[in-house]
């Protein structure tokens, strides 16, 4: 091996990749929970697309989510088998998840990709397991999970004629499999017959309607549609309780009865007399609806819609809430990443800018605000002291007074914190008649107030500039000095009254650059220049690929990354602005081996681009609709990952919003289904080398990761070497942060000792010197 000699050594630039291990976090929220099941005295809860549980032992919660593998869709129902120590996840798609006791997840697809009925009836709704087999209920029937085999096996279509029909519930009772169906009642044959796939061997026990069946000790309880609980012995019905509410799960566990509906959970003991009964108006900290429960080691625990679990003796209602902190939503819409907060905002709008949710009540979201602290963990302010603004997008602090933040509506105008306390919500009654504006409708209706504000965004002089759709006068400023003022471009943009905007995004010279929708491209504005006003359009007018702008991001080196519905596009400088009327566009050109021929292609061709960010090496990640997240290299030639939910923890392929925490090379992901970060390396680079600091010191045997050396200046060179001066690695820093795998140029790992790690500035003038322990 080369050797460095320690008092006097020539650093040379040279450029190295190393294998790293990279760590991703999770930051799921638990709140609204689909179900619940149990392993003796141990819970597990189920959310939209995660699990957690309480460890028996020390209280402790952990969970399971895409981090550990578990890459669920829509979670509908879990259960745990106890004779084969395995939990089963069960999905509205007919995906089967099974998480074995250490923790490893395997894809049972059977249902997902085999059984040939329509994607909209494949949701799995009830595991029932019997002598080593799984009955899964579907909306199409029964299929056979083989726990033994671990394995799909037969699928069973027990309606009338053969027909798929949908399935609550199964259950076995005295060498009868019974099955609860919507529409052709109680159906049920002799659970060792050979031919059950066979419909014919499917008896009607019942035609009532029935939303559950559940065998009890020598009796069977049902669940029927008119609200009242059943016993029977195989011939006969009779009524035990009046449940007075729909039931939204039904179960036994245990010699009790749970049955669970929106707005209580009702308790049966062996003898079918009420045990337990609990009513939402029992949690008195906000409103709740109850989904699931279930008894274990005689505690009730719930199944929540808004707060989690809850749980609570069976003789003494206490209710208290059982979750692993996190947010309130697992569909965070829009991020920022200040010094010490990480805010989170969920009141999206739709691809075409409308804020109206899809589903009854038909309104724009009202949603709490969140904010992530190292100190505190959560925290949220609630919709109750929010003034009922609702679709709250974009988050800006005021560079100058960091207790001051505001948050933009997309339907009721500007929300303003100090000390994260709402204190004024901006409109049109507030802000002056230069101020903030209510689209109108046609014909006028004078009662309807709609104020679409989006793109916060502060300039150098602590101006807070917005956009506001459907209006003549669509760009807006809050002055430093408490002024309101609005721009009115109507003899520059093609109707402006029609338009919509994006994130605006504001340049060293003070210039704003504001995405649009419909008809104007990328707007590019500055006051300063006695309000000049130019459009990047399409064809000769700027050569973007749409005019539907979707995001605008500006370099570390003042370079613009235009993306598009149909594609990226560059402009090299921004002060092109400045001088020039008309402005150009160009795609980034990469070579692309398809079928064994390189060929010239667009970057990100003819792709649906969501968000732009840039990090501390000016590299770019790159959100591309339904294909996840893309980092390329700061000329864009180099494509460095592609995360995706097939090769990553991403929860879904659609990423809304990208942030870089710039200190510690963090990047946050907003998904459709969840929260989740990559611990990246390119953070901000440092103005000196004063600050290095190697972490962790000292490296322990337990220790994984890698070995990060931070603070370091842009283009500072690393050499690390042996104690007696052998060459181990060396790489030039790209931001300000690197990593080190620990082992010599990515061969072996390197022994225990003390490491020597040797720093230049790009200039070769300033130097430092670290050390760092290994254990191994």
């Amino acid at each position: 091996m080369k050797k460095i000699v320690l008092f006097c050594f020539v650093l040379c630039l040279q450029m190295t990749h190393a294998q790293t291990n990279r760590l991703w976090q999770g930051y799921f929220s638990f709140n609204s929970l689909k179900d619940v099941t149990r392993k003796s005295s141990t819970v597990y809860a189920a959310s939209e697309n995660a699990v957690f549980f309480q460890k028996p032992t020390d209280g402790f919660l952990e969970t399971i989510t895409t981090i550990n593998g578990l890459k669920a869709d829509n979670i509908t129902t879990i259960h745990y088998s106890e004779a084969y120590q395995v939990l089963l996840v069960g999905n509205d798609n007919g995906l089967l998840l099974v998480v074995d006791k250490d923790g490893k997840v395997a894809y049972k697809n059977g249902i997902l990709t085999e059984v040939p009925v329509p994607a909209s009836v494949k949701k799995i709704n009830h595991f029932n397991e019997y002598d080593g087999k799984v009955y899964i209920a579907c909306d199409y029937g029964i299929s056979v999970f083989d726990l033994d085999q671990m394995e799909f096996g037969d699928t069973y279509y027990i309606g009338n004629g053969g027909a798929q029909v949908k399935v609550y519930q199964t259950t076995v009772y005295n060498g009868f499999i019974y099955a609860a169906t919507d529409s052709n009642g109680i159906k049920s044959a002799a659970v060792t017959n050979p031919f059950l796939i066979d419909f014919n061997q499917w008896q009607v026990f019942d035609s009532g309607n029935w939303l559950g069946i559940q065998a009890k000790q020598n009796q069977l309880m049902l669940c029927n549609t008119n609200n009242i609980i059943y016993t029977s012995n195989g011939t006969g019905f009779n009524p035990v309780y009046t449940l007075g509410q729909a039931a939204v799960d039904f179960r036994v566990v245990d010699n009790y009865t749970v049955i669970t509906t929106a707005q209580k959970v009702v308790v049966l003991n062996a003898g079918n007399t009420l045990e337990t009964l609990v009513n939402t108006s029992q949690y008195t900290a906000e409103p709740v609806t109850f989904n699931a429960a279930i008894v274990a080691s005689d505690q009730l625990y719930i199944a929540t819609n808004e707060v989690g679990l809850l749980e609570t003796g069976m003789s003494s209602i206490n209710l208290q809430v059982l979750k692993p902190s996190g947010p309130d939503s697992n569909q965070p819409f829009r991020l920022l990443k200040t010094d010490d907060k990480l805010f989170v905002t969920y009141g999206k709008f739709n691809f075409t800018y409308n804020p109206y949710s899809p589903t009854p009540p038909y309104q724009p979201y009202l949603l709490p605000i969140n904010y992530f602290t190292k100190d505190l963990g959560w925290s949220k302010i609630p919709t109750t002291d929010i003034f009922n603004a609702r679709s709250l997008s974009s988050v800006a602090v005021n560079p100058k007074n960091t207790s001051e933040a505001y948050i933009s509506s997309y339907f009721s105008g500007v929300l303003k914190l100090e000390d994260m306390v709402p204190t004024v919500l901006y409109n049109q009654t507030n802000t002056g008649t230069n101020g903030l504006e209510s689209l109108v409708l046609s014909p006028p209706d004078p009662t309807y107030v709609d104020i679409r504000i989006n793109g916060l965004k502060y300039d150098s002089k602590g101006n807070l500039w917005m956009t506001n759709a459907y209006v003549d006068k669509g760009i807006k400023v809050l002055k430093s000095g408490g002024q309101w003022q609005s721009f009115d471009l109507n003899t520059v943009l093609t109707e402006p009254f029609f338009e919509r905007y994006g994130q605006i995004q504001i340049d060293k010279n003070d210039t704003k650059w504001i995405p649009s929708y419909r008809a104007n491209g990328l707007i590019i504005f500055n006051e300063n220049y006695n309000n000049k006003c130019l459009l990047v359009k399409t064809g000769t007018e700027g050569n973007l690929p749409s005019m539907d702008v979707r995001c605008v991001a500006i370099d570390n080196r003042n370079q613009v990354w235009i993306g598009t519905a149909r594609g990226l596009r560059t402009i090299s400088s921004a002060d092109t602005f400045i001088n020039a009327d008309n402005i150009q566009s160009k795609a980034i050109i990469i070579n692309e081996v398809i079928d064994g021929v390189e060929l010239a292609q667009e970057l990100f061709y003819e792709q649906v681009i969501l968000d732009i960010c840039v990090d501390g090496a000016n590299r770019k990640w790159v959100s591309i609709a339904d294909s996840g997240v893309y980092l390329v290299s700061a000329n864009g030639q180099e494509t460095i990952y592609h995360f995706t939910k097939e090769n990553s923890p991403l929860p879904s392929n659609n990423v809304a919003d990208i942030e870089i925490d710039g200190t510690t090379g963090e990047v946050f992901f907003a998904t459709e289904k969840g929260l989740i970060s990559y611990k990246g390396t390119a953070t901000k680079p440092s103005d000196d080398l004063a600050g290095v600091y190697v972490y962790p010191n000292p490296v322990r045997p337990e220790y994984t990761g890698t070995v990060k050396i931070a603070e370091l200046t842009d283009k500072a060179i690393v050499k690390i070497t042996d104690i007696e001066g052998n060459l181990v690695y060396e790489t030039t820093a790209s931001g300000g942060t690197i990593e080190w795998d620990t082992t010599a140029f990515g061969k072996y790992r390197v022994a225990s000792g003390v490491y020597m790690i040797f720093i230049s500035g790009e200039d070769g003038i300033e130097t430092a010197v670290r050390k760092v322990m290994i254990i191994r």
